[in-house]
């Protein structure tokens, strides 16, 4: 099996000068990819990323400085990169690098936050329109699609610990969730709760009130994949005992051949 995991570090000098990096070396992913670095290469010591030799390193950095970006370190060369999408509206903030494998296209994706006064939330759905869009496209094609990140919505009541409460607070509001049921209404499944379709278990936590110890939180981070290659997972583990961010990592097991 190939490896490939996500991560929403929040700062990627910031889980660096943790030493949370650490794990990498025990899952050694063939493909990582990062969320929410907030840092462009040039601000990112070279020696500072050890755990990184033997990577290829492709960077999306948002325009804004210490803001979004994502990242995808890869230990197989991709046929080809491509950062953000064909709509140009959302190249400056640095939210998804396109990678090229094999038999599929790996998606690394930051997707917007609504905010909890909900200025953003209408950017955050027309992303998420403009993105399955680009993924229709990309079906009708032919492509297999990985989408790997942190799509910054809950799906479901179980999929975070405080539904009722949260109702009304972006990240759980009904036209954010419906969303995802159109993505897997378009091909897609969300591999995680497709395995394990009663299994309680978060990917973020509040750094306020000791969310994270009393296990207070939410499943933000997926791996959405296409239909076609759901025999081709063999697992999608959430890491949570993987400190360093208020994101965990999530990690998805698929099959040699698929990659290379």
């Amino acid at each position: 099996m190939k490896v490939i995991s996500s991560w929403n570090v929040n700062g990627l000098r910031a889980v660096i000068n943790k030493g949370a990096l650490a794990w990498i070396q025990s899952i050694r992913p063939n493909i990582l990819c990062l969320q929410e670095i907030k840092a462009k290469p040039i601000q990112v010591r070279k020696d500072s990323l050890e755990e990184f030799s033997g990577y290829h390193f492709y960077w999306n950095a948002a325009e804004r400085p210490g803001y979004s970006g994502v990242a995808t370190f890869s230990d197989i060369a991709p046929l080809f990169v491509q950062r953000g999408m064909l709509n140009r509206n959302y190249y400056s903030e640095g939210r998804i690098i396109t990678t090229k494998f094999k038999n599929f296209l790996l998606l690394n994706i930051y997707f917007p936050n609504g905010r909890r006064n909900h200025s953003r939330l209408k950017y955050k759905l027309d992303f998420y329109s403009a993105l399955l869009d680009y993924c229709d496209e990309l079906h009708s094609n032919g492509e297999s699609i990985i989408i790997g990140g942190d799509f910054n919505t809950a799906h479901n009541e179980i999929d975070l610990k405080n539904p009722k409460q949260n109702e009304k607070t972006s990240g759980f509001l009904p036209e954010e969730r419906v969303w995802l049921d159109r993505y897997l209404d378009h091909g897609f499944i969300d591999i995680f709760r497709h395995r394990y379709p009663e299994k309680v278990q978060y990917s973020w936590w509040t750094y306020r009130y000791e969310a994270r110890s009393r296990n207070i939180g939410w499943r933000l981070d997926y791996f959405f994949v296409s239909r076609n290659m759901i025999s081709a997972i063999g697992d999608v583990i959430i890491h949570d005992e993987i400190q360093g961010s208020d994101h965990c990592p999530v990690t998805l097991y698929i099959e040699d051949d698929w990659l290379v």
